[in-house]
């Protein structure tokens, strides 16, 4: 018997694993996948979680990989630009923006390092609940068929395997909060661009760039989701033209340059919270909250809620009493921890930036410290209930006394 199952070995599932072996617990993780593999993202990892890398060891390895470090960001919204950085978490500055293919591998290394078994290419089909409570899971059913396929036994089975979660399906999860979608996205990489994390949006459209491995640049462009039936008919024309249209100076960049692979993308980024705990279970990463991918939370975001559980469940994972206190603890801390920037996320994913919005970037933009705070909203190491300062709403009106 193990004392945790993780299904799903990406960026929630492995540290959650890698982090439970460290505590001494035995842990068998799976993935229905075969590693190295890819996986839709926008690759950009935030300095919170870039914080996390290194405190689980793990950041030099990403480091070796040639990924560039982006300590500089560019935002560019109608007559705005804003050039400067997010502030420091634990030090650390740099955001990271590696390929997916080489994160995942390197965090699921990093935890069958920890001593995780961890086994690829295997689905789990079903969850095994307690027969005397019924609510309790107690394992996994790995493979196929309602008979066959082998169980495995565990005091916590977690979650990790995604927005479409089979574990999150097998529990039938309630949404505690569920919202529409909102935008859609397409991206591809070039070469020969600036490697420089840029975001331009204008209304009706939003547009990033993110250095990532090998000299490439990831090129990504969001549309309203009303878009999306005639933007997939035509990717790379939906995405030139918005790129031509939010951000002309990087749309010559790119004719300049080749693109290097085929077009990525989708209309279905869902926003919701699930329920994240309960007896023998919880989720954690896109299996528990998703949101759009605008403003690119979901690495970091994974990251948080695996360290979260970790934290939460402590030395207690044994005892199903102190166990199911810890889950609804770490139940209540995620949401917390999380909906303040799914709120602000919904909202620039409508990609109808507001009037009083641009005033207060005008201001923004004539502060170089006000600059840099505006990008650590962005990375999540300013609270967002923390950004408008009293400096900045004096220049808000000193800016209204001026203009007639």
């Amino acid at each position: 018997m193990y004392d945790v199952i993780v299904v799903g070995a990406r960026c929630a599932g492995s540290p959650a694993a890698m982090l439970l072996a460290r505590a001494g617990y035995r842990v068998l993780m799976v993935d229905r996948a075969r590693f190295p593999k890819d996986t839709l993202s926008t690759l950009y990892i935030h300095q919170p979680g870039v914080a996390l890398l290194h405190r689980w060891g793990v950041l030099p390895r990403i480091v070796e990989t040639g990924c560039p470090p982006i300590d500089k960001a560019r935002f560019s919204l109608a007559d705005i630009t804003l050039e400067g950085c997010s502030w420091p978490a634990d030090g650390l500055r740099a955001a990271y923006g590696p390929r997916r293919h080489l994160l995942d591998t390197l965090l699921m290394e990093a935890a069958v390092s920890a001593g995780v078994e961890f086994r690829e290419n295997c689905s789990v089909h079903d969850l095994v609940f307690d027969p005397d409570d019924g609510d309790r899971v107690v394992g996994v059913r790995l493979g196929s068929g309602a008979r066959g396929g082998i169980v495995e036994r565990s005091r916590l089975v977690i979650g990790a395997d995604g927005m479409r979660s089979t574990v999150a399906d097998r529990l039938r999860a309630p949404m505690e909060i569920e919202d529409p979608t909102v935008s859609c996205a397409y991206y591809s990489y070039w070469s020969d661009l600036p490697q420089r994390f840029r975001l331009y949006e204008r209304a009706g459209g939003w547009v990033g760039t993110v250095p990532t491995n090998d000299g490439a640049t990831l090129v990504a462009g969001y549309l309203p989701q009303e878009r999306f039936d005639a933007a997939r008919s035509d990717a790379l024309g939906a995405l030139l033209d918005n790129v031509a249209r939010t951000a002309p100076d990087l749309r010559e960049e790119m004719a300049a340059g080749r693109r290097l692979e085929r077009m990525y993308g989708t209309g279905d980024q869902r926003n919701f919270f699930r329920r994240a705990a309960g007896p023998g279970w919880a989720l954690i990463g896109d299996a528990g909250h998703h949101k759009d991918s605008i403003t690119a939370r979901g690495i970091t975001d994974a990251f948080i809620q695996a360290q979260l559980l970790a934290d939460h469940i402590g030395d207690g994972l044994r005892n199903p009493s102190r166990l199911d206190t810890a889950l609804e603890c770490f139940a209540a801390a995620r949401s917390e921890v999380l909906l303040p920037d799914y709120r602000s996320t919904l909202k620039t994913a409508r990609l109808a930036p507001r009037p009083h919005e641009l005033e207060m970037l005008r201001a923004v933009a004539t502060s170089p410290e006000l600059t840099d705070r505006y990008f650590s909203t962005l990375s999540g190491v300013c609270p967002i209930d923390e950004f408008v300062t009293p400096e900045l709403l004096d220049l808000m009106d000193e800016r209204a006394e001026i203009e007639p």
